[in-house]
């Protein structure tokens, strides 16, 4: 990664750069099975589309709140860098009410309906796929964005002082230098190197999850194994899949 990197969007475009090829993020679902490994060219080519729907369709403009109401999940991911690619603020776990728009998955549909502006649904289930019948009031993520360009240009340029992520209700405001700056941390702290893969179970709703499953692997050329439903492993299938997976860094309880 660059030293110049003054947002994630920043350090997923070097980590483009450098080797688009290699692993980014690897997710699992130990309810459902499933298993999706995304390069950094296919991991940027969603955050693409994605920050083009955010951008176009939707009319989000740098500044907007976008509550995003998502577990740990790959979705989950490219909706935070397309939001810091298009300067939008991600409000983990944040007020539907007071935002401009919200992103929600399938359980959070009722509470994402407080929301006055544009509703995004994700069924999050296996492959991506969209919903039997988009929910009432929202539009389907999965109809919505396959059709989006594949290269992003913002309007205007991202400011990295401005206001980027917000993490639970009430949480701390932090812009796009910032996040760069304690993903960095993190990624020293935990002995992160370039190539490192570190294998998380955390859910996003805390920085230690978002920082784990994304942003300290992102920010020091790493790659994550995100896995959702991590408990309904026993000891023996983890161990497996840290084998299999060539995971280097385990997280799976919150940091003390």
């Amino acid at each position: 990664m660059n030293a110049t990197d003054r947002t994630p969007a920043d350090l997923l475009r070097s980590a483009l750069a450098a080797d688009p090829a290699r692993p980014l993020v690897t997710f699992y679902d130990d309810a459902t099975g499933e298993r999706v490994e995304l390069s950094v060219a296919t991991f940027a080519n969603w955050v693409a589309k994605t920050a083009n729907l955010l951008q176009g369709d939707l009319a989000a403009e740098p500044g907007d709140r976008l509550a995003l109401l998502l577990p740990a999940h790959w979705q989950t991911a490219v909706w935070l860098l397309a939001c810091s690619s298009t300067g939008v603020v991600a409000e983990v776990g944040g007020d539907p009410a007071a935002a401009d728009l919200v992103v929600s998955g399938p359980d959070t549909l009722d509470a994402a309906r407080a929301c006055g502006g544009e509703r995004m649904a994700l069924s999050l289930r296996p492959l991506g796929v969209r919903f039997p019948q988009p929910p009432e009031g929202f539009a389907d993520y999965a109809v919505e964005v396959p059709g989006q360009g594949d290269q992003f240009a913002p309007f205007a340029p991202v400011d990295p002082a401005a206001p980027a992520l917000v993490v639970g209700a009430g949480g701390p405001e932090l812009s796009g230098a910032q996040t760069v700056e304690r993903a960095r941390a993190d990624a020293a702290e935990r002995g992160l190197t370039p190539g490192a893969r570190l294998l998380s179970g955390l859910a996003y709703d805390t920085w230690d999850g978002l920082s784990a499953g994304l942003l300290a692997p992102l920010a020091t050329g790493g790659s994550v194994v995100l896995c959702r439903h991590l408990d309904r492993l026993d000891p023996a299938a983890l161990d497996k899949r840290r084998q299999t997976e060539r995971v280097t860094a385990l997280v799976t309880a919150p940091a003390s």
